[in-house]
């Protein structure tokens, strides 16, 4: 039986839920989830799985979230353990590719994972992301400009875009 380590913690965007295995971090939930979400991802990804609240074993991915939301780091340097359909991880891959501080349409990530018609799907696969801010989803917004959907709520999605903008524009990190 697989084991998921998941623990609550503290965030400057509020209180945040996130999971590992031991393949790697598989789940962060951002606050407007209101704790939901979790159990539901769990029977969904990882059937047979015995859950433990744990803090240490998710420690540096508390920590370099943390560092993202302060302005301090720009890329995340973890293992991830993404679970989803071939579609949906191969969306999650393309998220991964869209440079900080960077924006992409629905239809260019739909392109550039080989799916130009597929732009529906890759909005929903990018809602169905297990890893917000890790795997960038508030970095795809609409063809026109418009900011579209995000989990964690537009106001979070329209304050993280403005962040990395201005810590790209800055040159440097806070």
């Amino acid at each position: 039986m697989e084991i998921v380590r998941g623990a609550w913690f503290d965030s400057p965007i509020g209180k945040l839920r996130i999971a590992s295995t031991e393949a790697g971090l598989a789940y962060l939930e951002l606050p407007r989830a209101g704790g939901r979400g979790f159990a539901g991802w769990l029977a969904r990804a990882i059937r047979d799985a015995r859950r433990e609240e744990a803090f240490a074993p998710n420690r540096d991915a508390i920590r370099q979230v943390l560092e993202y939301l302060a302005g301090k780091r720009t890329s995340f340097d973890l293992q991830l353990d993404l679970r989803g359909t071939p579609f949906q991880t191969s969306v999650w891959r393309a998220l991964l590719a869209i440079p900080y501080g960077e924006t992409r349409s629905y239809a260019q990530v739909a392109r550039a994972v080989g799916k130009p018609d597929a732009v529906r799907a890759v909005g929903t696969a990018n809602g169905s992301n297990p890893v917000p801010l890790i795997v960038p989803c508030h970095r795809v917004i609409q063809s026109g400009g418009k900011l579209g959907g995000y989990g964690g709520g537009l106001d979070l999605k329209r304050r993280l875009l403005a962040m990395e903008q201005s810590v790209r524009h800055q040159g440097a990190l806070l």
